[in-house]
């Protein structure tokens, strides 16, 4: 195999030089405060379904987590979830929000394509590689607890 082609040397500086800097410890303060802010109001919907609607902590867990899966469908197929993503960056990408964004937006993508070509087919596309390798993963570490007797 040959090398790979450089880039031409004149046009790095000219990047360099119109490349705005980019804000990492704002950035990074703005997806931990945005990412513990997600956490604490799913706690709050938590307590409050555990309080008000008598639920034991396991199902107040899941149906808040439910009711975040929905919110986030529903401002994804608004259009907001992008918007609010831009502003607070990493810090909304929770894995199950991040996860219900990847399904919710191929599925509208594809749906010029039809209800069944397009958009059942093509909302796993990107989901589907995290289920299948998130399933494999933990597979693997089932089996090597198995294998050293931590079960």
């Amino acid at each position: 195999m040959g090398k790979k082609p450089k880039v031409e040397a004149w046009y790095e500086p000219i990047a360099k030089k119109h490349d705005k800097p980019r804000p990492v410890l704002l950035n990074c303060v703005k997806a931990f405060l945005a990412g513990g802010a997600l956490c604490a109001l799913m706690e709050i919907i938590q307590d409050l379904l555990t309080k008000y609607a008598n639920m034991p902590k396991t199902e107040a867990t899941s149906t808040s987590l439910v009711i975040l899966i929905a919110v986030t469908a529903l401002i994804t197929g608004l259009g907001y979830y992008d918007v609010l993503a831009q502003k607070v960056g990493a810090g909304l990408a929770v894995p199950i929000t991040g996860f219900a964004n990847s399904v919710v937006s191929a599925t509208l993508e594809h749906k010029s394509e039809g209800y069944v070509l397009g958009s059942a087919c093509n909302s796993m596309k990107l989901a589907g590689a995290v289920i299948v390798f998130g399933t494999l993963s933990a597979f693997v570490v089932a089996v090597i607890m198995l294998i050293l007797g931590v079960f």
